[in-house]
């Protein structure tokens, strides 16, 4: 099946079992705006939970805060999103529709990927074991000639968004007769900057009215917070302040689901070090988020690192951790080194000192800092479409089940009264509230037997338990397993023994340490 139906099949799974929704539905819906439903909140928060108890619980030297989302507009100028944070944007004259004009570039760049892996796939086909890709790769025409085309396109562009130069990505488009997908034409405005950050006001009258910004990022409140917590926390260097929360930004090129919103969630971490330190702890919070990532066992070939080319302005030093989804490898998490621009920002602008007093070396002096920051909302898409599974069974039936890593199931047992009588209900419903306590339970006793593990499966739910007729003499359940479907006969006593660990978020933090 083709990965983009496979994307379509995964939209409306989300739609269906209750994890995402298009916001403001009953209206039509509201443009790159997602709700998430009753099973998506309980997946994001388990999510939250474990990023959460990894980075405050595991490391003693990292604490958390939560800021406002409003915040005072000058904290934007000092950080240079007023000024500097756009987007290159083209617009095609016959559609009308407005495009980035990196992501065309971009996805012309991978199309050339997939020209050569195509070649190298045939190849792979013809010749079977005897086949030596990096000589196939090295030697053939039709690769070569893919390559070079596909380099000589890499280093304009990356020319051109280093230099901030408009008119070479323009002329790149041209180059490459990139021709909008919606009318087929290569009719393109000349390209421009369009700044992200959605503005308000605030006051009580329009005289008085403030200009202020939603955050485009939640790092700028643990930034002007550095003080107040390191102060108040008698932290000392290195440590890290850790936070969640919402951010906004006006994208207008907000594609593939809940991949790209205007109103998204992040999970950011700033390290706090001594400068001249950052690249240790650089490298070392590499190592830790790549490890956090694969202990929910997708696999280690669903992840790979992407190092910057282009830096930001403020950074020595920046890398994606970049995951498979079902339209390539994109990234979730971004790991960077922001030196002392941040905290000198603020100084400058606010008037204030911000520096930190180190006592072992009888000084004062700004601190670097590396960020973790990952995307909530597109760690919830790596999570859904990695678990996303369609089995065929016997008598050509089809299993669609989400194999999600128990601790971040949406629920973790399922307790089935066989019958809706004979008192079966009413066992059923004690072992719902005795177990409710340790880990999310849902009772269901509509349709048949069959059918309910379906729904179960479709949700991710890693455990059923049936109550049937010997129950109410042996005091003893049914107990399924999601992933193998296998079943064995348990004491009710037994089964928060058996379940507990295996669906908790320690069970994942010990792959940790």
């Amino acid at each position: 099946m083709a990965q983009e139906d496979v994307f379509k099949k995964l939209v409306s799974h989300c739609k269906e079992y209750g994890f995402v929704f298009p916001s403001s539905d009953i209206y039509d819906g509201l443009a790159a705006v997602y709700d998430y439903g009753q099973m998506g909140a309980e997946l994001k928060n388990n999510i939250k939970k474990y990023w959460w108890d990894s980075m405050v619980l595991l490391h003693s030297n990292v604490t958390g805060i939560d800021s406002s989302i409003f915040m005072h507009p000058t904290i934007w100028k000092a950080s240079g999103h007023v000024d500097a944070f756009n987007d290159p944007l083209i617009d095609n004259k016959d559609s009308k529709k407005r495009y980035r004009a990196d992501v065309l570039i971009e996805d012309q760049i991978a199309k050339y990927d997939d020209k050569i892996n195509k070649e190298v796939a045939k190849a792979a086909k013809r010749f079977g074991d005897s086949f030596d890709e990096e000589k196939f790769r090295a030697t053939n025409p039709r690769v070569i000639e893919h390559q070079e085309k596909r380099d000589a396109l890499h280093e304009r562009y990356k020319k051109a968004m280093n230099d901030n130069d408009l008119e070479s990505l323009k002329q790149i488009i041209v180059d490459e007769k990139i021709v909008d997908p919606v009318s087929g034409t290569d009719h393109w405005t000349d390209v421009r900057q369009f700044n992200l950050m959605f503005s308000t006001e605030m006051g009580s009258t329009a005289d008085g009215a403030m200009k202020i910004y939603l955050r485009p990022e939640t790092a700028q409140g643990i930034f002007v917070n550095f003080l107040n917590v390191q102060k108040t926390g008698r932290m000392k260097i290195p440590f890290g302040i850790a936070q969640i929360g919402k951010a906004f930004r006006n994208e207008i090129v907000a594609r593939q689901f809940i991949f790209r919103m205007r109103e998204f969630e992040q999970m950011e971490m700033e390290f706090f070090c001594r400068p001249g330190e950052e690249m240790k702890w650089f490298e070392m919070w590499k190592a830790t988020r790549i490890k956090w990532h694969k202990a929910l066992g997708f696999g280690d070939d669903h992840y790979r690192f992407h190092d910057h080319e282009k830096l930001a302005h403020y950074a020595n030093a920046a890398t994606d951790i970049e995951f498979l989804m079902p339209f390539g490898f994109k990234e979730v998490e971004g790991i960077h080194s922001r030196t002392d621009f941040d905290l000198s920002q603020h100084e400058k602008y606010c008037g204030k000192s911000i520096k930190y007093y180190d006592p072992e070396l009888g000084e004062s002096y700004t601190p670097y800092c590396v960020e973790t920051s990952i995307g909530l909302d597109r760690m919830f898409l790596s999570v859904i479409s990695a678990s996303y599974t369609e089995e065929q069974l016997e008598k050509g039936e089809t299993r669609v089940v989400l194999k999600l890593p128990a601790p971040l199931a949406p629920v973790k047992l399922a307790v089935l009264p066989l019958v809706k009588k004979d008192g079966l209900p009413e066992v059923a419903q004690r072992i719902v509230d005795d177990l409710k306590f340790h880990f999310n339970c849902q009772y269901d006793e509509k349709d048949s037997i069959g059918k309910r593990y379906r729904r179960q499966d479709a949700i991710g739910t890693p455990y059923c338990v049936t109550v049937d007729h010997d129950t109410l003499n042996d005091n003893c359940v049914t107990l399924r397993n999601r992933d193998t479907m296998q079943q064995e006969r348990v004491p009710i006593a037994e089964l928060n023994n058996m379940i507990a660990d295996k669906v908790s978020i320690v069970s994942l933090l010990k792959k940790l340490v």
